[in-house]
Order: C-alpha cells, then structure tokens, then sequence
C-alpha cells in the first residue's frame, strides 16, 4: 500500500520541484514541505498529537544557516529526533553526503531505511527508494553508495582509531603520538604503525589532511 502522507525536509526549491515530481509520479498527492528541520519536527509531532501521522519522512542532510536561529540544526539531528516521538515512520535520507561511515550510522544509530544521494539520477532514485519501502524492501540504497559501504565494510573504527584521533584534534605532532603510545603502552606504538593508520583514516573519511579529518570527526560526533 503507497504512503498516504509524506514530509519533505529539504531547503531548495529546486530540489523539492523534483521531489514533488517523483512522488506524484508514485502515486502520492498529500506532501508537505519544511525548509526548516524545527519546522518539520513541529508538522510531525502535532501529526501525532492529532492522529494522522506522517507515513514518510524524506530529509537532507545539510541545511544552509541564514538569518533565523534554529534548534535542530540538520537533517541527522531531526531525523534522530523523529525517530524518538515516532519509531514506526519510514525514513529516506537524501543528500550529496558520500562518506561511507556518515551513512553507515544513520542506518546503524539512526534507524534510517533508505539513502539516496543526490544526483542525475536522483529522481528515478527516490522513487525506486519509495516502492521498495511500499513493498517491505529491507531498506534501499543508491547503487554508487552501496558500493562504497561494502568496500569498505570490512573496515571499522575502533579504539585505537579513536585515540589518534583524540590527539590530533589537540594539536598533537604524530611523532608525539608514538611516544605517548609507547608510555602508556598502547600497541602498536611505532612510527610507521600510526603513519599508516592516520592515512587509512584520511581515506575512510576522504579527508585531504589531518584538520580536515579531525573537522569530519568532530561533526560526525566520534571525537
């Protein structure tokens, strides 16, 4: 059965032009638009309050700052928020976000069921992301995304990650990190160990330099 009530979370006109687009295409004529993440959040909170709930929340994820002061900030914090007052809603996430770890934890922390990156074929996209959640698909995930999280699956971060991490964003020089390490006995210790960590790290996140990483970091909430 098609979603009776949909809330868009996005701030381009543009954009929504083709989200509209793609819903009506798909059989949805009740759909509502917030610019704003407190806007949403406030649609779907009295939806609740007054019985008729949001089937489908599709949100971006980067919200331009401007005038206005806001509470919720992105799309991530709303839909976290979302889940919260609502658990049973369906979730699409769309954005030009490609870090494989940011979307790996809106599937893992936030609960999201499909993610959908913005692009020529966005559209078409959307709406496969839309039947596949009508039809109690799983979750639905563009092609060029899945790709890039089952490449690289197999590589989580873990403590010792967690730690460079901690004295980079302090300003720590790497050949200080060794020798913190080799004090406090954490393992590996060596030069070449936290070299080659740093830079599996700046791969992961697509980091250009090591600010750049500790920047990812800090907004993705890991340190």
């Amino acid at each position: 059965m098609m979603f009776k009530k949909v809330i868009v979370a996005e701030d381009f006109d543009s954009i929504n032009l083709g989200i509209e687009q793609a819903l009506k295409d798909v059989g949805i004529t009740d759909y509502q638009y917030s610019k704003y993440c407190d806007d949403a959040f406030i649609k779907i909170r009295a939806a609740i309050q007054n019985n008729v709930p949001y089937d489908l929340l599709i949100s971006d994820l980067s919200f331009k700052t401007d005038h206005r002061e806001v509470k919720i900030k992105s799309g991530d914090e709303l839909i976290q928020k979302v889940r919260e007052i609502q658990p049973d809603i369906k979730i699409i996430a769309f954005s030009v976000e490609e870090k494989s770890y940011r979307i790996k934890s809106l599937f893992d922390d936030c609960g999201i069921n499909s993610y959908v990156i913005k692009g020529r074929n966005s559209i078409e996209e959307l709406k496969k992301a839309i039947n596949a959640l009508v039809n109690a698909t799983d979750k639905y995930i563009s092609p060029e995304i899945g790709v890039i999280i089952q490449e690289k699956s197999n590589y989580e971060i873990d403590d010792f990650d967690i730690e460079i991490l901690k004295h980079l964003s302090v300003g720590t020089a790497q050949d200080d990190i060794t020798e913190i390490f080799k004090k406090s006995g954490i393992k590996p210790n060596s030069k070449s160990a936290v070299e080659k960590r740093i830079s599996k790290l700046k791969d992961f996140f697509k980091a250009n330099n090591t600010v750049h990483l500790v920047s990812i970091t800090k907004d993705m909430g890991i340190i």
